[in-house]
């Protein structure tokens, strides 16, 4: 990382953190996709943010200046970085008055940086990244293709996180043009960033699945084996998008903010009790991650089955072939999430029928779903006794019990049995570690069978560290 760029500052001032930042390598057509989704979504809102960009050199702004006149209709402020270039400061969208831009010097690390950092009162976003060096090429040397260009960085949707780094962008800005950075921290300071809502993130994640999906069209890669590569970094940041939905969603919850990470816990575990194969832990462990994207699991008839329409009708025999609901649609854009997305949308039936949304019964709901069902709930009453002054194996011991009550109604019996056997382990000592997605490492996700329907067992490696 250069030292004094804006990336390092970031790295530097979380690396002893009780939450140090991961970063991930990025093609360039995969930041050319997130870029394009998140100003996007700036036109098609009407939050009006304060907008900062790094392009590295002018000529790269030339080339999207038109797109920031539009944008610039949509936003307060926007500040654009980047080494001076011919015809960087003479082209005519300088002269709109909320668009300033800010010539660096060639020997700035910031010019070798490109940034997109959005902060408005109803949600925030950035992507920030590096271009890697000669030497982090390594053997292979620089890419022929422009599009094979690689960045070291991160792209986020946390509020604090975001508004951190405009600060140390701004902060850069000063000693360039003190007046504008005055502005731009007192426009800062105004702005409360808060976290979206869920339908907020729906629509933004939406749209950088589909520019990532999208974005290749139409571009001419060099080889079939470098078209691999990149449709792989693509693949990554889709799933990249959904987790990153999920983590926000879940530090939105105050009551219950460590709810992915504890249900996975609990999943996993239940799962190796049950003897799963590897691609299906795999499968669950990632359901776990996004259960709690499903609208419908704040609908009244979760708690009180057979009171909304459901597809009863024709239900089907396969689980699979079940139409989604709406709130889970969106997990279906990725073919590699579609079993996922039906272990997700199916965690609402009952063992009875009487469930949501195809009133499945028994076996006939897939067991990935009776899995996450059963330890969602039990996560959720034993994080709501934790305030409670009882000891944590009573709490347990509680929790089950509540959970065992309906057995034969809403869960699978058969696994109130299991999760008992758990519950002994955990009050004997058994520790459950705690492994959040490590979202900028996102591959290990895809590379099992998702899919499949075999049984057979399928070891794909371990999670990375």
């Amino acid at each position: 990382m250069l030292e004094g760029s804006i990336l390092q500052q970031l790295e530097a001032a979380h690396r002893y953190s009780s939450r140090p930042i991961r970063f991930g390598v990025y093609y360039k057509n995969t930041l050319v996709a997130l870029c394009h989704a998140l100003e996007d979504h700036i036109l098609s809102d009407d939050a009006k943010p304060l907008v900062i960009a790094a392009f590295q050199q002018g000529k790269w702004y030339l080339q999207e200046a038109e797109r920031y006149a539009d944008i610039a209709k949509h936003s307060d402020e926007i500040v654009v970085m980047a080494a001076l270039d011919a015809g960087f400061a003479e082209h005519s969208i300088s002269l709109l008055p909320n668009i300033h831009l800010v010539s660096l010097d060639a020997g700035d690390a910031v010019a070798q940086e490109w940034h997109l950092i959005v902060l408005s009162s109803k949600y925030t976003a950035m992507v920030i990244c590096q271009e890697l060096s000669d030497a982090d090429y390594g053997i292979n040397g620089l890419p022929a293709s422009d599009l094979e260009r690689k960045f070291y960085g991160l792209w986020t949707f946390e509020p604090e996180l975001v508004r951190e780094t405009a600060e140390l962008a701004i902060a850069h800005i000063k000693p360039y043009n003190p007046e504008l950075a005055q502005k731009l921290t007192a426009h800062k300071d105004s702005i409360q960033p808060n976290l979206a809502t869920p339908e907020e993130f729906g629509t933004v994640v939406s749209r950088v699945v589909d520019y990532l999906q999208t974005g290749q069209e139409n571009l001419s890669i060099p080889t079939v084996q470098a078209q691999q590569v990149l449709d792989r970094n693509l693949v990554s940041n889709e799933i990249q998008a959904f987790l990153r939905m999920a983590q926000l969603m879940d530090i939105a919850d105050v009551n219950n903010p460590m709810a992915a990470a504890e249900v996975v816990a609990l999943a996993e575990t239940m799962g190796q009790l049950l003897n799963l194969p590897a691609w299906q832990i795999k499968r669950l462990r990632l359901a776990g991650l996004l259960h709690r994207i499903d609208p419908l699991q704040k609908a009244e008839s979760v708690l009180m089955p057979g009171t909304s329409t459901r597809y009863q009708e024709n239900a089907p025999s396969c689980p699979l072939s079940c139409p989604l609901i709406p709130g889970a649609q969106v997990l279906r854009t990725m073919p590699r999430l579609r079993a996922v997305a039906q272990i997700i949308t199916h965690q609402t039936e009952w063992w009875n029928g009487t469930g949501e949304p195809a009133g499945l019964a028994g076996d006939e709901i897939p067991l990935e779903s009776r899995i996450l069902a059963l330890v969602a709930d039990f996560q959720w009453r034993v994080n709501h006794k934790k305030l409670s002054q009882v000891s944590p194996e009573e709490i347990l011991t509680q929790a089950l019990d509540e959970c065992r009550q309906q057995q034969s109604t809403r869960f699978d019996p058969k696994l109130i049995d299991t999760l008992a056997l758990l519950v002994m382990g955990l009050q004997q000592g058994l520790d459950l570690p705690l492994i959040e997605a490590k979202v900028s490492a996102g591959m290990w996700l895809i590379d099992s069978r998702w899919d499949s329907q075999s049984k057979n067992s399928e070891e794909i490696g371990s999670y990375p560290q």
